[in-house]
C-alpha cells in the first residue's frame, strides 16, 4: 500500500553543519537558535547571519553528495526517511512526501534543500507545507500556525490520500512541533516513526492507538465550536466562554478555539453536521431565526454531504452575525454568501450555500434579523416562494 509520509522540518541541515569545538562556531549555533524565527525580509538586516548561513549551506550540500552515512549524519529529517525505508530509497518513489517547515527563511532553506535532494533521488512526490507567520517567535504565533496546517492535513489524510498509509516522521522539526505533531499523529497516523534514543539511525515505530473522542461532550458545545471554527468571536458572546478551557484561547477582546478545540472539532464536525437535526443556531444567535418548512427542507435532505455544507455556512452566517453591529450588512457584502433579493420577488432573499446550485431563501425582519425559509436548488426555491422567472 502506498504512504503519505509527513515529515516535520527543523533546521537540522544547517546546525549538523556546525563543529562543536569551535568557540566560533559555537557563537554560529546561538546566532541561529536566536533568529530561528526570523524571516527572509529580517534576514537582509544581517549580513553576518548571512554569510553564516550560506557557510553551512554550502557544507550540507558537499555532505549531501556523500553516501548513505552522510546524508542521514546531515539531516534529522532524512535520517528518518532513509530508516523508514531501511537505506532502500528508492521503495519511496511510489509515495508521496509533504515536508511541514515553519514561514521562517532558515525553515525554508532547509525543506527546499530536503526537496532537492530527494528530487535527485528520483522521489518526485512532494509537497512543502507551512501556514503563513508560523514560527517559534511566540506561543500565540506558534499554536496559530499549528491551528492553521490541521485542516490542510486533514484534507490530505482524510480526503486527498485517502486509502494511503500515513506515517508521520517525526525525527527532525523543533521540539515542540515534534510534541504537537504526536498528538495530531496518534489521532491521524497509522504510524510514528522516531530515532530509538541512544541510537544514531535505529528507527523506533509507534503505532495508531485506539483514541476515541466523548462525542456527546462535545455535542454539548457544538454550536460555539462551530463558529470559532470560522473564525475569532468577542469575548462577550456567553457560549463561547462555557466552551472547556483547554479547547479555547483568548486574544485581547477575542476568543477562539485552541489547536486542541479545532483538533477535537475537526474530529467531530462531519458527524454532527450530518445528523437528521439542524444544529440549533438560533439559540444562541438572536438575530437567527429559523421557519419549521427550513428544518423540513434539511430533514429531507438525504446526501449528507449538502447536510454538511449547510451547516457549514451556517456557522459561517452566525459568525458575521455575532461579530459585526450590523450582521446584515455584513451578509450583503460578504463575497460568498451574498445575502440577494430577488428581483422579481425583493420581499425575498437568498443566501449562496454552493455558488450554482444550492440557496437558502430568507426574510430580513426589522433590518436586523434573519428568518431562513427553504433550503435546496433554485428550482425548488422559486417553486416554494412561489417565485416567476
Amino acid at each position: 500500500m502506498q504512504r503519505l509520509v509527513i515529515t516535520t522540518v527543523g533546521t537540522s541541515l544547517l546546525t549538523n553543519q556546525i563543529d562543536k569545538t569551535s568557540d566560533e562556531e559555537n557563537f554560529w549555533s546561538e546566532e541561529l537558535l536566536r533568529t530561528a524565527h526570523y524571516t527572509d525580509e529580517m534576514m537582509l538586516y544581517s549580513e553576518q547571519l548571512i554569510e553564516i548561513i550560506e557557510d553551512l549551506k554550502f557544507r550540507a550540500e558537499n555532505q549531501l553528495n556523500g553516501d548513505i552515512e552522510d546524508f542521514r549524519k546531515a539531516s534529522a529529517e532524512l535520517n528518518g526517511i532513509y530508516g523508514l525505508y531501511n537505506n532502500e530509497i528508492e521503495k519511496a518513489k511510489s509515495d508521496h512526501h509533504c515536508l511541514i517547515y515553519t514561514d521562517t527563511a532558515q525553515g525554508r532553506y532547509c525543506a527546499i534543500m530536503l526537496e532537492n535532494f530527494l528530487k535527485s533521488k528520483g522521489i518526485n512526490n512532494i509537497e512543502r507545507l507551512y501556514s503563513e507567520n508560523f514560527s517559534t517567535n511566540s506561543n500565540e504565533q506558534f499554536m496559530q500556525g499549528i491551528a492553521n496546517l490541521l485542516p490542510i492535513l486533514k484534507q490530505k489524510i482524510c480526503e486527498d490520500y485517502q486509502g494511503y498509509t500515513i506515517c508521520f516522521n517525526l525525527v527532525g522539526g523543533f521540539k515542540a512541533m515534534q510534541g504537537y505533531f504526536n498528538t495530531i499523529g496518534m489521532l491521524y497516523a497509522d504510524e510514528i516513526i522516531y530515532i530509538f534514543e541512544g541510537s544514531t539511525n535505529q528507527i523506533i515505530t509507534i503505532p495508531k492507538l485506539p483514541i476515541i473522542i466523548d462525542k456527546l461532550q462535545v455535542e454539548k458545545y457544538a454550536i460555539p465550536l462551530a463558529v470559532m471554527d470560522i473564525g475569532q468571536v468577542p469575548i462577550s458572546w456567553e457560549p463561547a466562554n462555557k466552551v472547556p478551557q483547554d479547547w479555547r484561547t483568548c486574544t485581547g477582546q477575542k476568543i477562539g478555539l485552541s489547536i486542541w478545540g479545532k483538533l477535537i472539532w475537526n474530529e467531530c464536525k462531519n458527524e454532527l453536521f450530518s445528523q437528521d437535526k439542524l444544529l440549533n443556531f438560533p439559540t444562541f444567535i438572536k438575530q437567527l431565526e429559523y421557519e419549521s418548512k427550513f428544518e423540513d427542507d434539511y430533514k429531507n435532505t438525504s446526501d449528507l454531504s449538502k447536510r454538511i455544507i449547510l451547516q457549514e455556512k451556517l456557522a459561517k452566517i452566525a459568525h458575521l452575525l455575532i461579530n459585526y453591529r450590523d450582521g446584515i450588512g455584513a451578509l450583503r457584502k460578504d463575497d460568498a454568501l451574498r445575502l440577494r433579493e430577488y428581483k422579481e420577488k425583493p420581499e425575498i432573499e437568498h443566501i449562496n450555500i454552493t455558488s450554482k446550485e444550492l440557496k437558502i431563501s430568507c426574510q430580513v425582519i426589522n433590518n436586523n434579523k434573519l428568518s431562513l425559509r427553504y433550503f435546496g436548488t433554485h428550482e425548488h426555491i422559486y417553486k416554494k416562494e412561489g417565485i416567476k422567472k
